[in-house]
């Protein structure tokens, strides 16, 4: 876990180290002052006495330092049995027989529902008074939370495949325990403690102010929380004390929560915005040409610390046309399209000479809450990769396909489910107005993905984003959807930016065609300059030649039988595509590629002519033909991804 990723852990830290170091020497140099018996009783705050003094005439700041000891000691004592009751009962019950497991969760839900310091008063009363009783109750009262916690994480961890393996090569339960559950879910725990920290310092003060806490001569801040409110009204400052010194701590041990929860998750930032270094806006490439529907220009987007995931991106896409962006897993397809319609997750930093949709700019150095809402929801329309997440499962068709007519376009609930009804017969979904209202379960997976393309076209939007919309569904429907996008941008004339690792589908439904690889554009093309294997750059032409190709057999009638053709044996790449914290220092497929040339390795090609390649730029005659890359009709295949 990385820690200091918030400017309130080091002050969280270093304040709860200083009333750490005060508990330790306070009853040392201010034991006497706080105990000794004066005439100066109930005097107000003086030079002498900064807080006043109490009925026995004696020092209130002294007892309120003093007091810290006993008050830490208890507070860490019952966090201590709050944590491991909660945790040993949270991971538990998953390495227990299933009735045990299922015993286990229901009683975690009924203590659940009782508030912590219900359950520690009843503690407290069993039994008895008492610095002893008030950890054990408060403690008691704090595991539901951990245990809770606990099983809800190691339900998760139980199910992967490591700790199925485990079971079956007969590791014992303790062992499940500590080497693969708690591991793995210690970071939201230690969050938990903290803010457990905070909340059990205020029940063991509360129980101290009731009376059922600390008993004298012993005495905490809840204790002295308590005689302080006799003398509210002529010495407040005998309440103020202690007072202060619970919440001071209560926030100091919130902000090392904050930053504990920064540091356990990594997509975390600081402010909400991206931790990324400071860096110039790209220089415009001027190779967006005017009237362009979507322009993206110098697209760079980072990881925190730098890590380049996409760099250098241009594009554009111009009204009614498809341009797909292709490339291995990997390649930052997805990344770009989702940076168009500024739905990148947190955490990336973004950069970019241009991006506009039309007039609408999409500039990414602005926040979120900055855009027009309504303008984004209605002109970007999205189709995502996974038709089983697409969808709130909880909530009916019908809500959700109307949801942005009704909010951003003001449509009323009747006509907007007719228009959403429609829709859904446009897309061949057969009893539309049954579907609406189901639950997205209740539809298979090729009517999820015609009905997410229902629901981002239903806004009339300017811009459909697809983001390998085909990749879950068998062959017959991934043809019916592309079929539907076809018929979208032909009816509507909707631009559609068609994201996908395969070369085939992105030739035969798009216009226009970008090649990315190891998160840059190497090749752009007209998709009849594609199908007709013109391509040039080294990676296209491999990937182009990896795809099966069917011919008639001059032998066997045309009208009965097709068989595959004939072709020399499978040609392969060696490696895999670079990380991007080890893309090289030249050409990221240099290390792949049979004409890399010295000088590929040295420097970045950039685009020239609609090609990033350093040979292929200087050749006429479409680039020279890797040797790898068998004659018009053979076939490559790219070892690891699959493409």
């Amino acid at each position: 876990m990385r820690i200091c990723r918030t400017p309130g852990l080091p002050a969280g830290l270093t304040g709860l180290a200083l009333i750490l170091l005060l508990g330790i020497v306070a009853p040392l140099l201010w034991d006497d002052a706080a105990t000794e018996l004066t005439g100066a009783a109930r005097q107000g705050i003086s030079a002498e006495h900064w807080l006043g003094t109490d009925a026995l005439g004696r020092d209130l700041l002294a007892r309120v330092l003093v007091a810290t000891r006993l008050t830490l000691l208890m507070t860490l004592a019952a966090t201590s049995v709050a944590a491991v009751a909660g945790v040993l009962a949270g991971t538990a019950i998953w390495v227990a027989a299933p009735r045990v497991r299922e015993l286990g969760l229901r009683l975690i839900d009924v203590m659940i529902s009782y508030p912590a310091l219900i359950l520690a008063l009843v503690v407290a009363a069993v039994l008895g008074a008492g610095p002893l009783a008030s950890v054990v109750a408060i403690g008691l009262g704090g595991a539901p939370p951990f245990a809770r916690l606990t099983a809800n994480m190691a339900a998760s961890v139980a199910q992967r495949d490591f700790v199925t393996t485990a079971r079956l090569m007969g590791v014992p339960p303790s062992r499940l325990l500590t080497r693969h559950l708690l591991p793995n879910i210690s970071g939201p725990l230690l969050v938990l403690l903290s803010v457990a920290f905070a909340s059990i310092l205020t029940a063991l003060s509360g129980l101290s102010f009731l009376g059922l806490g600390v008993q004298s001569p012993q005495y905490d801040w809840g204790a002295l929380l308590n005689t302080g409110l006799e003398a509210l009204y002529t010495n407040p400052a005998e309440a103020v004390g202690p007072a202060v010194a619970i919440t001071l701590t209560g926030v100091l041990a919130g902000f090392v929560g904050d930053g504990l929860a920064a540091g356990a998750d990594p997509r975390a930032t600081v402010s909400g915005k991206p931790a990324a270094r400071e860096r110039p806006r790209p220089e415009p490439s001027g190779r967006a040409p005017g009237g362009a529907l979507l322009t993206v220009d110098a697209l760079t987007i980072e990881l925190p610390d730098g890590t380049s995931l996409v760099e250098d991106v241009t594009f554009h896409v111009m009204p009614g046309e498809i341009v797909g962006l292709v490339g291995e897993s990997g390649s930052g397809k997805s990344l770009t399209a989702m940076a168009a319609a500024r739905l990148l997750p947190d955490g990336l930093a973004p950069r970019a000479a241009r991006l506009t949709l039309g007039d609408l700019d999409l500039d990414l150095d602005l926040a979120a809450d900055d855009a027009d809402p309504r303008r984004l929801a209605t002109e970007i329309g999205i189709v995502h990769q996974d038709p089983s997440a697409s969808f709130n499962p909880a909530l009916r068709m019908g809500g959700q396909l109307t949801e942005t007519l009704r909010v951003h376009q003001g449509v009323g609930r009747t006509k907007a489910r007719a228009m959403a009804v429609a829709a859904l017969e446009k897309v061949r979904i057969t009893d539309p107005a049954a579907v609406v209202r189901q639950y997205p379960h209740e539809l298979s997976g090729g009517m999820r993905q015609r009905a997410m393309i229902a629901s981002a076209v239903l806004p009339g939007p300017k811009l459909l984003v697809a983001d390998e919309p085909t990749t879950a569904l068998d062959v017959t429907v991934q043809a019916e959807v592309l079929d539907l996008l076809r018929d979208i941008n032909r009816e509507q004339s909707t631009g559609i930016l068609f994201i996908s690792h395969d070369i085939d589908v992105v030739g035969a439904l798009c216009h226009r065609v970008v090649v990315m690889y190891a998160g840059r554009v190497v090749e752009e093309l007209p998709v009849a300059a594609l199908r007709a294997g013109r391509a040039r750059h080294p990676y296209t032409r491999a990937l182009l030649a990896a795809g099966p190709r069917l011919k008639p057999n001059e032998s066997m009638d045309l009208d009965l039988d097709l068989e595959w053709e004939a072709r020399a044996p499978l040609a392969t790449i060696p490696g895999r595509p670079p990380t991007p914290a080890d893309r090289p220092a030249g050409c990221a497929f240099a290390v792949r590629c049979d004409i890399a040339e010295e000088r590929c390795t040295m420097r970045v090609p950039r685009l020239r002519d609609g090609v990033a390649c350093h040979v292929v730029s200087e050749d006429t005659d479409e680039g020279r033909r890797p040797a790898s890359v068998p004659p018009e009709g053979g076939s490559v295949t790219v070892r690891g991804e699959a493409v």
